[in-house]
């Protein structure tokens, strides 16, 4: 029981923090102060006590659309192990669970953007749903490599069991899948080089364009069910590459925690050394993911 407080506890008290060492990066490399890396507590703090504004051509399906990403991202998020502990949700399968629980808060997002009647919000939820499309094969085929590593069609087992470390001979397919996910992170966070989060242009927009009409706490919802994917992906991918040091203890909870800071700052350094990719491009570089992912396959099933 203790075990699943502190998991809920550190799944909900602390993704946003890392979205404020990302912009934190980002304002360094600028040559700026930048704000705050606890700016996102306070802006949610400030959105949960506004109202709200709803246009009249909208319908329920607009209020329900960040409640339900956000629920589901919060239940995804209780199937990822963390700290090398098994998650308080699994079962065999988990992980298509995982996956379309990410693809039922993609479907309310992209429907309440279409509600408004809006065609700049229905351009992005067009753009979010294509690329979507294009990462999702990736993903799975990264979950079948780990399947075949552990053993095992638990997410929790597939990520604790396959660690570079406990298999070195299959090092390179878990780099692969590594490499792989770090693509699928990116796309599915809509950060830079498939969209720029602090971008306000209506062409360029893809996710940001989509949440323009919400207002108050349903915007406060989108922005913390943000971060909280974005800690997600990022602990998966940890958990992949780092080893366990005390079978699930205090030092392997820190351990996981060091490692998504550093994803996090990469994030920064990325988004600070690059622009977005011409959409043309992002098919190319999912392209390419797929193949990576691809080889993890074959070099675990020869």
């Amino acid at each position: 029981m203790l075990q699943i407080i502190f998991h809920v506890a550190t799944l909900v008290i602390v993704p946003p923090i890392f979205l404020g060492i990302i912009n934190k990066v980002k304002a360094i490399a600028a040559g700026r102060r930048g704000p705050p890396i606890f700016q996102l507590y306070y802006d949610l703090a400030k959105l949960f006590r506004k109202g709200m504004v709803l246009s009249e051509t909208t319908t329920w399906i607009f209020v329900a659309g960040p409640i339900i990403a956000f629920i589901s991202t919060v239940i995804a998020g209780m199937v990822v192990p963390l700290g090398a502990r098994t998650a308080p949700i699994q079962f065999a399968g988990d992980f298509i669970l995982f996956a379309y629980l990410f693809g039922l808060g993609r479907y309310f997002t992209t429907t309440a953007a279409l509600d408004t009647g809006s065609a700049f919000e229905g351009m992005g939820a067009a753009r979010e749903v294509t690329f979507a499309t294009l990462a999702e094969p990736i993903l799975f085929c990264c979950f079948i490599a780990l399947t075949k590593l552990s053993s095992s069609l638990s997410l929790s087992q597939m990520i604790i069991g396959s660690s570079a470390s406990i298999l070195p001979a299959a090092s390179a397919a878990v780099l692969l899948i590594a490499v792989a996910m770090c693509v699928v992170m990116l796309v599915e966070n809509s950060r830079v080089p498939f969209d720029d989060p602090n971008t306000h242009l209506e062409l360029t927009m893809i996710h940001e364009v989509m949440v323009l009409d919400h207002s108050g706490p349903l915007f406060g919802l989108i922005l913390y069910g943000a971060s909280i994917k974005l800690f997600i992906m990022n602990s998966l991918i940890a958990g992949l590459l780092l080893p366990s040091i005390d079978g699930g203890g205090p030092l392997d909870w820190s351990l996981l925690l060091v490692g998504v800071l550093i994803l996090s700052m990469g994030i920064g350094i990325i988004e600070s050394s690059m622009a977005r990719l011409k959409l043309p491009a992002v098919p190319k570089l999912l392209v390419g993911a797929a193949i990576l992912s691809g080889f993890a396959v074959v070099l675990v099933f020869r």
